[in-house]
């Protein structure tokens, strides 16, 4: 794979270092799979430092100049390995500590999310982790049958036409489908990551991060900063999503209509616009309150807080806890099972594994894409063209295609979220149960939204601190104990999305000082939360993580005084983002908007439009939602549907 003996020996040495293997050669099997991945998504740059400090960490020389001493850190003994690990964790030199993020998190994952050459974890049975017991899938989509089987292989190259061309099949891309398709346009949508059946979604917690999500699961900001995570296969982050529904808050449309030009979405259209969702997607109470979901109700009862069920988009459901992995019964209304269907139901087609690299312009008008299907280039040509492929993706194609807006990739949110957890004493299994099952809004107005979090051990091992092998093999065997809660902050700040010079989407992001209080606001109360459901110990998730072991009332006000000057720099809270947007916001500002109201896009900041070009996706939001956006991201998508609708007539 191109990596020097050298470089590979010392990957595997600091796996090895981090995790304890379980069988002979699991840290070479781990290492080979990191080096795979990190080939195929690092930026060239950032993997050829990493590859620098590799080979220095297994140099004499290079270990003297990094005080390690002359050895090799292969050959030290393991207790010297952790000390070093551990320094450069909290080191005051930021890319000591990206070095550190980027191999703690790829070591701690795999270990405890691959099942291994044996299929079964032997990590598993000590957590007391059992994987979902596969079930039936008795009603297969109609997504199937409009799937275009081309040869990717081919050296023509394919040509194909539609009216309406649509990048990007998620929550927005799927309902603009479903509404141009039943108009009765021609429609063709492009999804770069794969066609995953239901009935062939994965069971295992690393093949659904390597087959379902962007960049394999390893999305983040340029320095590690923030871990983000996005679904990349046909259907978008519907497939994966755990299933929250909540609609646009009253005062956000408001503020959206009356502050950004975004007319009538405070209004009769838009109601009409839920309204069909709410029909389409259900909205259903959870079936089943797990005990990660009851520990919110206990907690909040006991403070006198606000908190509500959350309500979903499945039905019939609550026992397995997989909806990051796709749904294998069908019972998710994801994009395959409600807006693509309908769509393909009206006659629309789906060309997935094929990245739209940049739209084709005219005479200032789109007349279509054109990419790669594997190794097959391919054009196509349309009378419109909506770029719906996220908020990370959308800004790259339409920069890469030329156009000069100077706010396509600003104004990037990506609501930064912070995790407390509570180790109770009885069994919570967080990653049993409906995923998500309440909420509270308790804080919303200080722009913190508070829910539980599903994780299975791969993801709990990367995020929770690391403070040595046995450490951690001590709190992944409490893992079962934990019930985990997230702070969602609706951010003032805001990063950017550019493209790097090997063409690559590269995301540049922190948080602002008012982001970086609530997210310390967040720590606070959702310890407040973990304690009155019951906790006997108390974490905040960061490196290092803020433990509260227990005490009186003084021990307690000290803890809570630490969480209120948590550092909250890069790399030292750990950040989550699974919301991203604001890369092409919408709004009547022709300078502060890359796209109008209905989301056309705009030649240049002084308004042109630019003929038969859309966007489609969370991009258009004008600022952060402050609530799990998929919702709001159809109630928009609705809106573009209708103006290309009205634009084509």
């Amino acid at each position: 794979m191109g990596w020097s003996e050298r470089e590979f020996e010392a990957i595997s040495a600091i796996f090895a270092t981090f995790v304890e293997p379980a069988y002979e050669g699991e840290s070479a099997r781990h290492a080979a799979l990191a080096v795979e991945a990190l080939n195929e998504v690092a930026e060239p740059a950032d993997l050829n430092l990493l590859r620098l400090l590799l080979r220095a960490f297994e140099s004499p020389a290079g270990s003297v100049a990094l005080a390690h001493g002359r050895r090799p850190f292969s050959k030290l003994p393991r207790e010297r390995r952790e000390q070093i690990l551990l320094r450069w964790s909290t080191s005051p030199i930021a890319r000591r500590r990206t070095f550190y993020q980027t191999l703690k998190r790829l070591a701690c994952f795999f270990a405890y999310a691959d099942p291994g050459i044996a299929g079964v974890n032997p990590r598993w049975a000590r957590i007391g982790y059992e994987p979902a017991v596969e079930q039936p899938l008795v009603d297969p989509s109609r997504v199937a049958s409009a799937i275009i089987d081309v040869d990717r292989w081919a050296a023509r190259p394919l040509e194909l036409s539609a009216e309406v061309v649509i990048v990007g099949s998620g929550a927005g891309g799927g309902v603009i489908a479903s509404r141009l398709a039943e108009a009765g346009h021609d429609v063709l949508v492009i999804e770069a990551g794969p066609y995953a059946p239901e009935r062939d979604m994965p069971t295992d917690e690393l093949s659904a991060f390597d087959r379902l999500y962007l960049d394999h699961g390893m999305t983040s900001s340029a320095d590690l900063a923030v871990a983000i995570l996005a679904g990349a296969a046909l259907g978008g982050g519907t497939l994966v999503n755990w299933t929250t529904c909540i609609e646009p808050p009253a005062w956000i449309r408001h503020e959206w209509a009356t502050d950004h030009g975004l007319s009538d979405l405070d209004g009769a259209s838009t109601d009409d616009d839920l309204a069909r969702l709410h029909t389409e997607l259900g909205f259903w109470s959870p079936q089943s309150i797990g005990p990660k979901d009851e520990a919110i109700f206990r907690g909040a009862a006991a403070l006198g807080w606000e908190a509500s069920p959350t309500q979903r988009d499945a039905d019939g459901c609550g026992d397995c806890g997989s909806c990051g992995f796709g749904c294998r019964r069908g019972a998710k209304l994801s994009g395959q099972r409600r807006h693509l269907a309908d769509a393909a139901r009206h006659g629309a087609r789906f060309l997935a594994g094929a990245r739209v690299d940049r739209v084709l312009m005219s005479e200032g008008s789109a007349t279509g894409v054109e990419g790669m299907a594997g190794s097959r280039p391919f054009g196509i040509r349309a009378r419109a063209v909506v770029v719906a492929a996220g908020a990370l993706r959308t800004p790259a194609v339409l920069l890469k295609s030329g156009l000069a807006h100077p706010q396509i990739g600003r104004n990037l949110h990506l609501h930064p979220t912070v995790v407390v957890a509570g180790l109770m004493s009885e069994p919570i299994r967080m990653w049993r149960d409906t995923l998500q099952a309440a909420r509270s809004t308790q804080f919303i107005r200080d722009r913190i939204l508070i829910e539980s979090a599903p994780g299975h051990p791969g993801l709990i091992a990367l995020a929770f601190p690391w403070a040595g092998d046995s450490a951690m093999a001590q709190l992944m065997g409490d893992s079962a104990r934990l019930s985990p809660l997230i702070g969602i902050v609706r951010d003032h700040g805001s990063g950017r999305v550019s493209v790097s010079r090997s063409g690559r989407a590269r995301i540049a992001y922190r948080l602002d000082g008012r982001d970086a209080s609530s997210a310390r606001l967040a720590f606070v109360n959702m310890a407040r939360l973990a304690r009155a459901a019951g906790a006997e110990r108390v974490v905040a998730v960061g490196t290092p993580g803020a433990w509260f072991d227990g005490g009186g009332e003084q021990a307690w006000d000290a803890y809570l005084g630490r969480l209120e000057h948590f550092d909250m720099g890069a790399n030292r809270a750990m950040v989550f983002s699974a919301h991203q947007m604001g890369t092409a916001r919408a709004g009547a500002d022709a300078a502060a908007s890359a796209t109008d109201p209905f989301g056309r896009v705009r030649r240049d900041a002084r308004g042109g439009l630019l003929k038969g070009l859309y966007v489609g996706d969370a991009s258009l939001f004008p600022t952060a939602l402050g609530v799990n956006p998929m919702v709001s991201v159809m109630a928009l998508a609705a809106r573009v549907a209708r103006a290309v609708d009205a634009d084509l007539r």
